[in-house]
């Protein structure tokens, strides 16, 4: 199987400088790629042009100016060009299933956060002085001290080098064996993630929502005023107190994103070292956060219908901020790797459906946290009932008794 680590690096002034480079000269390949494609195709003869013919020009490239894209690895340059690849081979795509199909765009030199490595040994070495503290060196910026917080497990397959903020990470790839799966318990469970409830579980037990998007909403909401009073400049225009600013921003935006991480990271360590198998509802997220439709007024042809549009925002806010499509991909990788099984189930009327009886009404459920059947009576706490539903639909209940 194959792992990812991530871990601070902590270069020197002279090291970040020439990290920064790198990225510079590495996104000025990836705009210059793209404007040859767009050139070639507006052409009269419509050309197209493919990888492995922007991958030949890239020694003539580096002999021109060795100054700056001769002295980065050749590896990592071919990754860069296989990226736009990539991004044309999804546009194209999405224009073949009908669907937004967003044209790749040129990247500016702050938007442009990572290289990668496509081979350990190639341009990049991991571990390179194993007689000294971690450090990983990089061609072109030299031996880089790195923040090891834990073992790497395996061959280390690539590297990556990614920018956040003022901060500079590591990413490695590992392929290791598959790990001991974890002792049976003859624990299963069903989950149901929710907004007032972070999840709530079949067993009556609930985690709550840090919420933290909105514990430091007020903060961000006043780093981002301070950044609105100048004036809109490009990026090298700017002034060491708008530079300021605007980091503070990203670091903050940075900081909730790692405590979303970290929660969701615990909270599936915990279920998975308690349960052998856990199902939760199957959730197409991207649908749930879609604005809804205008609703124009049939009297007034300049005017629309109230569509719920701002209580809807707010709703998507708080899905966003809860992060559950992070928390599942996280709980899925965690249980692959302790041996536990993972089922995802139909979604539609989890918290409508007794689990008593079966009815099924739009009655059962009163209020946002209250489950009342309106056939047998049976009550609960709404979340729970969806949990409980959620593990009846998945079978879990039934193979673990035939397994007991």
């Amino acid at each position: 199987m194959i792992r990812a680590y991530k871990f601070l690096m902590r270069p020197t002034m002279g090291q970040a400088i020439a990290l920064g480079e790198m990225l510079r000269d590495h996104c000025g390949l990836y705009n210059g790629a793209l404007q040859e494609r767009r050139d070639a195709y507006r052409h009269a003869s419509k050309t197209s042009i493919k990888y492995g013919m922007q991958s030949a020009q890239l020694k003539d490239i580096r002999a021109f100016d060795p100054e700056r894209h001769g002295r980065w690895s050749f590896s990592s340059q071919q990754a860069t060009l296989r990226r736009l690849d990539k991004a044309f081979a999804a546009f194209f795509r999405r224009v073949k299933s009908g669907d937004t199909p967003g044209y790749p765009r040129f990247r500016g030199v702050n938007w442009f956060d990572t290289v990668d490595f496509p081979k350990d040994g190639d341009g990049c070495r991991w571990d390179s002085l194993p007689d000294r503290a971690t450090r990983v060196r990089f061609q072109g910026v030299g031996h880089v001290k790195v923040h090891q917080h834990r073992s790497v497990v395996g061959k280390v397959k690539t590297v990556s080098v990614k920018r956040e903020g003022k901060r500079w990470y590591v990413v490695l790839t590992a392929e290791q064996p598959q790990p001991e799966p974890l002792p049976a318990t003859g624990s299963v469970v069903g989950i149901d993630v929710g907004i007032a409830n972070f999840l709530a579980d079949s067993n009556g037990e609930f985690v709550p929502n840090p919420r933290h998007g909105q514990v430091n909403a007020e903060a961000l909401a006043e780093a981002q005023r301070a950044v609105a009073v100048f004036p809109r400049v490009r990026r090298d225009k700017r002034t060491k107190k708008h530079r300021a600013a605007v980091e503070k921003v990203a670091k903050l935006h940075g900081k909730v994103r790692r405590q979303r991480l970290d929660h969701a990271h615990k909270a599936a360590l915990q279920l998975v070292r308690v349960h052998d198998a856990i199902a939760h509802e199957k959730l197409s997220i991207a649908n749930m956060v879609r604005a809804p439709k205008s609703k124009p007024d049939p009297d007034n042809a300049d005017s629309f219908l109230p569509n719920g549009a701002a209580a809807k925002a707010g709703l998507n806010k708080s899905i966003y901020d809860a992060g559950w499509g992070v928390f599942l991909a996280i709980l899925t990788s965690k249980a692959e790797s302790a041996g536990r099984k993972i089922v995802a189930v139909d979604p539609r009327n989890t918290s409508r459906e007794c689990p008593e009886c079966g009815h099924t009404a739009k009655e059962n459920r009163p209020a946002q946290e209250k489950f009342h059947c309106v056939s047998c009576g049976h009550a609960a706490h709404a979340d729970t009932v969806g949990a409980i539903n959620v593990l009846n639909r998945a079978g879990l209940v039934r193979c673990n008794a035939n397994t007991a």
